[in-house]
């Protein structure tokens, strides 16, 4: 069920973003008085087809990883006279320019609906409330502390965890940068935080554990709700109502201690005592991992009883009016947009991890996953992965949007195009380029999935 579920979400996801990109395309191309020949939604053997009025043919086909415009070109194709002021390559610069950046255009107004629709409904999201600080960690050093809650990140409002990290990832470059948290008490303090040095994306990982913050988690016994069937836990014989008390002799009193001891863990023999109806037992087992190399963690398998209310306090409302909810989505949109450049630029010079690179199976599990959590989560993916499909659209890479927007910039400099030998070099260099991104994005995606152990 959750493969199939995956499945469906990746179709639609993709199936949303390729369409809106392609309408792009289309939309203006028709609009500057450039024929197309074919609209199509994926690629291969068509499914559905059906030929408009004005002789575009409209096709839905089997493989949901893209899609094309077609246009009237009399590099692809001989031309009619007749028909020559309405082929592509005919058109100015400024016309096919305008094609050309109207497919990731959309995509990015795609994003800012989406997020528009999150802030006009309303989103339940965890409070950016500080937990325990690490000592001498930066966050330590700017004076953060446990209980303190963020509301403003180098002069940008945040009401969200997921919020305050995009952000502070995007500010981490600036040197010391302005942050305002609301403490305990009530009172405002304003402090600097410098992230100078830290690698925040050098390796898969918590981007907050390397600040040294951990969110506020309220306290929860270490009691056993469900265990995972083929789990370590499960083949220990542990049960729902067990309530853990030690780990190798060492007292767990809250759930997030035994979380933090077993995530130490990977794939150690463990030896864990539980009360089960008044009486203490004690296993001894083989505990899970999760990762690889030196990103494994500990796998109990196991979720805790969580009495209602325990987080209503570390959660709130983030809601706007039609009119405010513009502005909130543009910023959102602007602000996942740059943090995208900004990654992709430091993977290039390596100063980012490859392994942030995510491909199909990982947005998949992604898109399956924010399609079961409900609407809201699966319009935040869904602008998130537009505008990525919008910058990597961008890219001057050949074959791609913004390769077609590197030859016409040549093109105006130089006075004419480049001849059509060049043009298919690179073309071919293009095509060669993208099929390593594709490998390597497919090679992340495996080794999360068979580097997880257990």
């Amino acid at each position: 069920m959750s493969l199939l579920i995956n499945i469906l979400g990746f179709v639609l996801v993709i199936g949303v973003l390729v369409a809106v990109h392609e309408f792009g395309h289309f939309w203006v191309a028709r609009r500057v008085g450039v024929r197309v020949l074919r609209f199509s939604i994926g690629f291969g053997r068509p499914l559905l087809q059906r030929t408009g009025a004005d002789g575009t043919e409209y096709v839905l086909a089997a493989i949901p990883l893209g899609g094309y415009v077609k246009m009237l070109d009399e590099r692809e194709a001989p031309v009619d006279e007749a028909e020559q002021h309405r082929a592509f390559n005919r058109k100015p610069l400024w016309a096919r320019n305008a094609v050309i950046c109207a497919g990731p255009a959309f995509n990015f107004a795609l994003a800012i609906v989406a997020y528009w629709l999150v802030f006009v409904i309303g989103a339940t999201e965890v409070r950016p409330v500080i937990g325990p600080v690490a000592p001498e960690s930066p966050a330590a050093t700017a004076g953060l502390a446990s209980g303190d809650e963020f509301l403003r990140v180098d002069g940008n409002r945040v009401q969200a965890w997921d919020e305050t990290v995009m952000t502070l990832i995007g500010a981490a470059d600036d040197g010391p940068f302005p942050i305002e948290v609301e403490r305990a008490g009530g009172a405002r303090a304003s402090l600097d935080l410098d992230l100078t040095g830290v690698q925040l994306l050098e390796e898969q990982g918590e981007v907050l554990e390397r600040i040294g913050l951990q969110p506020m988690q309220p306290r929860i016994d270490p009691v056993i709700n469900e265990v995972v069937e083929g789990s370590s836990a499960a083949r220990a014989g542990l049960q729902p109502g067990d309530r853990i008390r030690a780990l190798d002799g060492e007292p767990m009193d809250t759930w997030r201690a035994l979380v933090m001891a077993i995530r130490d863990r990977p794939e150690q023999t463990v030896s864990l005592a539980f009360e089960r109806q008044g009486d203490t037992l004690t296993r001894t087992f083989t505990l899970d991992s999760r990762g690889s190399g030196g990103d494994r963690t500990g796998v109990l398998g196991v979720t805790p009883q969580v009495p209602e209310g325990t987080f209503s306090n570390l959660r709130h409302e983030v809601r706007y009016g039609p009119v405010a909810a513009v502005g909130e989505a543009v910023g959102s949109s602007w602000r996942a947009a740059t943090l995208t450049v900004d990654v992709l630029v430091k993977m290039v010079i390596g100063e980012a991890s490859v392994k942030n690179l995510s491909g199909p199976i990982n947005i998949a599990q992604y898109a399956g996953d924010s399609v079961s959590l409900g609407l809201i989560p699966f319009l935040k993916f869904l602008a998130i992965v537009s505008i990525s499909l919008g910058i990597l659209n961008l890219m001057p890479v050949p074959v791609l949007d913004g390769g077609h927007l590197l030859y016409n910039t040549i093109e105006w400099v130089r006075g004419r195009p480049l001849s059509e030998a060049a043009q298919g070099m690179g073309q071919q260099i293009g095509m060669v380029l993208l099929f390593m991104l594709m490998a390597l994005a497919f090679y992340n995606d495996l080794n999360r999935i068979f580097g997880a152990g257990g």
